[in-house]
């Protein structure tokens, strides 16, 4: 017999030796801790015999010895007294609560989640005077892949930009999926600079995130930010601010011609006739040095370029001919990836390792724990955070011995 039937027999028999006041009494106080019911002494002691009667009728019926647990309920739900008690695990309820605020294709808090959070974060920025931005994101042509591919490959995609964004956001981040290929992001302690950083670093993963769908159409990944204290204080205000830059960036990035228009508009063009590929000569080898000599202190936002600048280094050719080496001029922007987990592994097939201490559109800056002679190319992979490894081919430019016995270089990207 199970222990809360024991439990109750038990009852049932101390409860015959009581007088009818202690009887009533008890049972009372017993119905109203079981089923938060307020009854009179007479009417507990009434529905106690009605349930002791109950069970010598079913057990009649049924040939077998019926609980008093099964009689009691059914007496209770019959006079309309028990009203379908819940009774349920705490870490069920706490799963309840999180289906409630999770959307179920992406695992990411809901729209409901959302504004709760957002009233949040801006209180405790008020109180320690922080800034909070919020930023909200979207996706271009998301329609065109369900149109083409079918809303299967359309939920992959989703999930892929959810992935993105669980990726790449500190703990104290949160992201939220508030419409159908809407996103949005709280990112607290965050300025203009560190969140703009965020979404270029976001729409760069999520584009190689997107390499394995095959998709015939090119998604991208739109954003628009807005900052507490500087751009507004209410929500509903910050709210319309970072929807207004993202659907002005929207506009400018999806209005303008893309490179292959302006590529063939220029090849159109009148000018003088371009020399046949036997004429042309390569340029002779002008590596771009690192001006720098010592990495700078890693700030927050220092890896706000790190995606575009190692994106720029995907497209260099990595096994170069040595009679055509040069190099390619690009913006002379670096970032410190000091304090980072980037690193380098040089030669192939890779019996070196280096700390990567900056990067930029150029080249970047390694630091070798011993002083070590590097060749005058060096097949290397970049392994930055956020990013996949890349191969690059670097041709080092300037060479530094550390107080500490180690050995710094810069070297410059080349193909």
């Amino acid at each position: 017999m199970p222990i809360e039937d024991s439990s109750l027999e038990l009852l049932a028999d101390t409860l015959e030796s009581l007088d009818l006041p202690a009887r009533g009494q008890f049972l009372q106080r017993y119905f109203r801790a079981i089923a938060h019911l307020d009854l009179r002494e007479t009417q507990s002691v009434q529905i106690w015999d009605e349930m002791l009667a109950r069970r010598r009728e079913l057990t009649d019926l049924t040939g077998r010895q019926v609980s008093l647990k099964t009689a009691l309920t059914d007496v209770l739900s019959s006079s309309g007294l028990l009203r379908l008690p819940i009774l349920i695990e705490y870490d069920e309820l706490k799963r309840l609560e999180l289906n409630a605020v999770t959307d179920p294709l992406t695992g990411l808090h809901n729209r409901r989640l959302f504004a709760e959070s957002l009233e949040k974060e801006l209180n405790r920025a008020r109180r320690y005077s922080q800034p909070l931005a919020l930023v909200t994101l979207d996706l271009h042509r998301f329609k065109e892949v369900n149109d083409q591919h079918g809303h299967p490959r359309g939920d992959d995609v989703l999930r892929a930009a959810a992935a993105t964004l669980k990726n790449a956001l500190r703990t104290s981040d949160s992201a939220f999926r508030i419409g159908g290929d809407e996103f949005a992001l709280l990112l607290p302690q965050t300025d203009s600079p560190q969140a703009l950083a965020l979404c270029r670093r976001v729409e760069a993963v999520f584009a190689e995130m997107l390499q394995p769908l095959l998709l015939a159409v090119t998604v991208g990944m739109d954003h628009g930010v807005a900052i507490f204290p500087q751009d507004a204080e209410h929500p509903d205000q910050l709210i319309r601010i970072s929807d207004e830059r993202l659907y002005r960036l929207k506009h400018t990035n999806h209005t303008k011609p893309d490179n292959g228009s302006a590529r063939t508009e220029t090849a159109s063009a009148p000018g003088p006739a371009a020399a046949p590929p036997s004429a042309r000569v390569a340029p002779a080898p002008q590596p771009i040095s690192i001006e720098t000599k010592r990495a700078p202190e890693k700030t927050e936002s220092t890896i706000e370029a790190a995606a575009s600048a190692t994106s720029a280094a995907i497209s260099i050719d990595v096994n170069p001919a040595p009679a055509q080496v040069f190099t390619i001029q690009r913006k002379a922007e670096r970032v410190s990836m000091t304090g980072t987990n980037a690193y380098a592994v040089l030669g192939d097939p890779g019996a070196r390792r280096a700390r990567v201490l900056d990067l930029g559109f150029g080249g970047v800056a390694i630091e070798l724990d011993s002083s070590q002679e590097l060749p005058e190319y060096v097949l290397a992979v970049l392994h930055v955070p956020i990013l996949p490894p890349v191969r690059v081919n670097l041709k080092p430019v300037w060479k530094q011995q550390t107080t500490q016995g180690g050995f710094r270089a810069g070297c410059a990207f080349v193909s």
